[in-house]
């Protein structure tokens, strides 16, 4: 039996226990509601029923298979490797600096992700959940919110695009300093194997990212770039519609470019999210966080700038 509490009111009861039975496969989840095996106050509830402050819930004991909990055990060495890339943590929320090659949640044959390997990591918090995403091979500032209010509160800055997303990025060629607003639409793809691209279309979603030059070399440049809706894919794509793909982009790059930056040491993506404005969401005050680089890419532009 659980008391659902003001932390959790207003959540449906599905993605409740979704959160709360994890490992649990969701057809299982999806089958006890629909047996009426949950209950809230005594009653059967569909699965889109919102909990109440207050709400009595009865969850059946269920059964997992014995595999699924062995997932992150598994993972050891990474989960700890997570703990130095929290940058700020305290009641309401937790900042990481993502490392590049990790997803931030698993799924898609990935049996690990930032957020499982955190609440490893965080075995007594209650509540973690993602704010929002970066792709896999995207490094930096990745919020998690430790309160459902917390969540409440940063999503809304999402909605409300209050939130400002900086991202540094590597790309091809001299980027032109008068392109400093891209507005093309997205439509995403999905393709037979499952693959996401995404591709400037008239019938995509409007999309647009701010850019600025923050360094230049003899054939690339170091560009920030900010993201004012978050389409997925979205500065890749827009950076390419610009004409200047990012280094070492494996959908939507440039192999010859890649080529040319062979003495650098680079063979990741270089986009990072490099810092984040929002207001803490209890204490109403305007928080910037920054992630540093990691070396690959410091290396990568010290060798650039010793091309100069």
């Amino acid at each position: 039996m659980v008391t659902v509490t003001a932390d959790t009111a207003g959540q449906r009861v599905d993605n409740f226990l979704i959160a709360q039975l994890k490992g649990v496969p969701k057809s299982m989840i999806y089958r006890i509601l629909r047996k009426g095996e949950v209950r809230v106050n005594k009653k059967r509830i569909k699965p889109e029923y919102k909990l109440e402050d207050g709400d009595i819930l009865r969850i059946p004991p269920v059964r997992v298979a014995e595999k699924v909990e062995n997932v992150v055990s598994a993972k050891l060495d990474k989960v700890a490797a997570l703990e130095h890339c929290i940058i700020f943590e305290d009641e309401h929320l937790l900042v990481l600096n993502k490392p590049s090659g990790t997803a931030v949640h698993g799924g898609s044959g990935l049996s690990f992700g930032a957020i499982e390997g955190l609440r490893a990591l965080r075995p007594d918090a209650r509540f973690l959940e993602l704010v929002h995403r970066l792709d896999r091979e995207t490094s930096g500032v990745l919020l998690v919110a430790k309160k459902r209010s917390a969540l409440r509160s940063l999503h809304e800055q999402l909605r409300l695009k209050t939130m400002q997303k900086d991202y540094l990025a590597l790309v091809r060629g001299q980027w032109q300093s008068h392109c400093k607003v891209v507005q093309a639409p997205l439509l995403k793809n999905v393709l037979q194997s499952g693959e996401r691209i995404v591709r400037v279309d008239a019938e995509g979603k409007p999309s647009e990212t701010r850019f600025k030059v923050e360094e230049r070399f003899s054939f690339a440049t170091l560009i920030k770039a900010s993201p004012v809706t978050g389409r997925t894919h979205q500065i890749r794509v827009h950076a390419l519609h610009a004409g200047h793909p990012i280094a070492f982009d494996d959908r939507y790059g440039d192999r010859e470019f890649d080529a040319q930056l062979a003495g650098t040491g680079l063979d990741r993506l270089f986009l990072h999210a490099a810092a984040l404005r929002f207001e803490h969401p209890a204490t109403g005050e305007t928080m910037r966080v920054e992630a540093p680089m990691d070396d690959r890419l410091r290396r990568c532009l010290t060798v650039l700038r010793g091309a100069k």
